[in-house]
């Protein structure tokens, strides 16, 4: 039988380990132990402590910077997870050698200094550019919609929000009627007794916190040029509810622009709205501030860098924007496809992008040109052969002169095709329902109302333009691959948009120093 040398795993053993020699060059937490204490001042952050003469002994800024930003590029975002990391792992222990901040100090830290890490931001973009990773060429602009340490079931507006105050008085009133009654009865009630308790306290609870919100806050308006009201959020009014392919989610929109040359990310921001058009702008002038303030270039877009964003940053009045300060930038609308020869039979061929939800060629509705339109004795007929009648002539909102036609409801009731014609066929075989719509254009207007649109248009669909957009997404959405995927931020942990953008911010570091660890010369060295 053979023998093997003894081993007992209940003991405890002296390991004698250098620090320095866990950090191994060429890894992501060499990368930042060397720009941290060799090329970023930290002294930004010193002017928050007040202990020079008395009072405890604080952690270095650096020491909590280190394991912060090792801990998000790993997909940690807990401060508890992180003090034990601390506690526990060699690198963590590496990098803050051997102190184990508290969890409270680990995330007043993040959510204190967002100023301070746009400043750190800021260092380790002219690091990139000393490096020369910036190439300053193309820019590509996109959002990413993540979810925040809010519940959509709290969002609302100032009226639902009043509803929902009311259903809860209305609750609260029928679990105090029902615990009168038990009060009355022998003991045997007693649990039932404890649950109408226990409602009650936490409706009043539910009641308070909106009552509270309403008194205390204003409507929330949208930005938009129509100023309506959009649904506000009792837990954190700065997020917002908006549609994801994922659903719906209460969020922020985090938002990146990303050099093309080794998608290095210039300017990272964060918006409380689902809609990316009001956020062109302020992006494009804080790009442009920012590069002019570090010395980069004096104006970014008169040395011809080119922008690009996909259709959701679309908009007259971004076009004008553009036009009028002459930046050179590529943004479609969302019809550019449909211009494009190549994309023609695209749908029809392939089919959506979720294959689960393709529809057959034979779903597909009747659109106008499947009817048969005479100008010249204004009649039209259906796909079915059943003539319409003339329902009137107007103006659309592009001054275009427009005739509208009507299916007879009797034809369209029996009709065998109204399920391929009519939106809600259902509605032909009510007295109050109506048959199939249809207009046609007469008259263009000579004068578009979409100038700025009508030169995007031009620049887009032209050869040059589609190559140069072509770029945006192997620029761009890599990027959010990165943070999202690989780093594993699904959500953000903080409240309210100050503390979110440092959040935001730390991770596009993370990014950024990953590329400085790869590509540049500087920090691992």
């Amino acid at each position: 039988m053979p023998k093997f040398k003894p081993y007992n795993y209940n003991q405890t053993s002296m390991v004698i380990i250098n620090y320095e020699d866990q950090l191994q060059t060429g890894t992501f937490e060499h990368a930042v132990h060397h720009l941290i204490n060799n090329k970023l001042d930290l002294s930004i952050f010193h002017h928050k402590y007040n202990n020079e003469s008395a009072g405890r002994l604080a952690y270095d800024p650096a020491i909590l910077l280190k394991i912060i930003l090792f801990a998000y590029s790993k997909g940690i975002t807990s401060s508890r997870e992180i003090q034990w990391c601390c506690e526990s792992n060699i690198i963590f222990k590496a990098l803050s050698c051997d102190a184990v901040p508290h969890f409270t100090t680990i995330a007043s830290f993040v959510s204190g200094n967002s100023k301070e890490i746009e400043q750190i931001f800021e260092q380790v973009l002219l690091i990139c550019n000393e490096e020369g990773l910036l190439g300053n060429e193309l820019f590509a602009i996109d959002g990413c919609k993540i979810s925040s340490n809010a519940s959509k079931e709290w969002s609302g507006t100032f009226k639902e929000l009043e509803q929902k105050r009311k259903k809860i008085r209305k609750q609260i009133r029928h679990h105090l009627k029902e615990h009168k009654k038990t009060d009355n009865n022998d003991t045997r009630d007693e649990q039932r007794r404890k649950r109408s308790q226990k409602a009650i306290e936490t409706l009043n609870k539910a009641h308070d916190k909106i009552d509270k919100f309403l008194k205390s806050a204003s409507p929330r308006m949208g930005n938009g040029k129509r100023q309506r009201e959009v649904k506000s959020n009792i837990t954190d009014n700065e997020s917002a509810k908006m549609k994801t392919s994922k659903g719906t989610i209460q969020g922020f929109n985090g938002l990146a622009t990303t050099d093309k040359k080794n998608q290095i990310i210039v300017d990272a921001q964060v918006f409380g709205d689902g809609q990316e058009h009001h956020t062109l702008q302020p992006i494009l002038e804080s790009v442009k501030e920012k590069f002019s303030r570090l010395g980069i270039s004096d104006d970014i877009y008169k040395d011809g860098t080119i922008i690009t964003a996909d259709t959701g940053f679309a908009n007259e009045d971004n076009m004008k924007y553009l036009q009028e300060n002459d930046i050179n930038a590529y943004i479609p609308d969302n019809q550019f496809r449909s211009r494009d020869p190549k994309f023609k039979d695209q749908k029809d061929k392939y089919g959506k992008r979720n294959q689960n939800n393709r529809k057959s060629n034979n779903s597909k509705k009747f659109t106008s040109d499947d009817f048969d339109f005479e100008p010249e004795n204004q009649s039209c007929t259906c796909p079915a052969g059943n003539a319409m009648w003339l329902k009137n002539e107007a103006k659309d909102k592009h001054g275009n002169q427009k005739i509208f036609f009507e299916g007879r409801l009797t034809d369209c009731r029996n009709c065998n095709l109204k399920h391929k014609c009519m939106r809600n066929p259902d509605s032909a075989n009510t007295r109050k329902g109506s048959g199939r719509q249809v207009s046609f254009i007469t008259a263009n207007n000579s004068k578009s109302r979409t100038p700025h649109t009508d030169w995007m248009k031009q620049r887009v669909d032209s050869d040059y333009g589609k190559l140069i957009y072509s770029h945006r997404m192997s620029v761009v959405e890599p990027v959010f691959a990165n943070i999202g995927t690989n780093k594993g931020l699904n959500r953000f942990s903080l409240r309210g948009k100050t503390k979110v953008q440092g959040q935001w911010l730390l991770y596009c570091l993370v990014h950024n120093i990953e590329k400085i660890q790869k590509y540049g010369d500087m920090a691992v060295n």
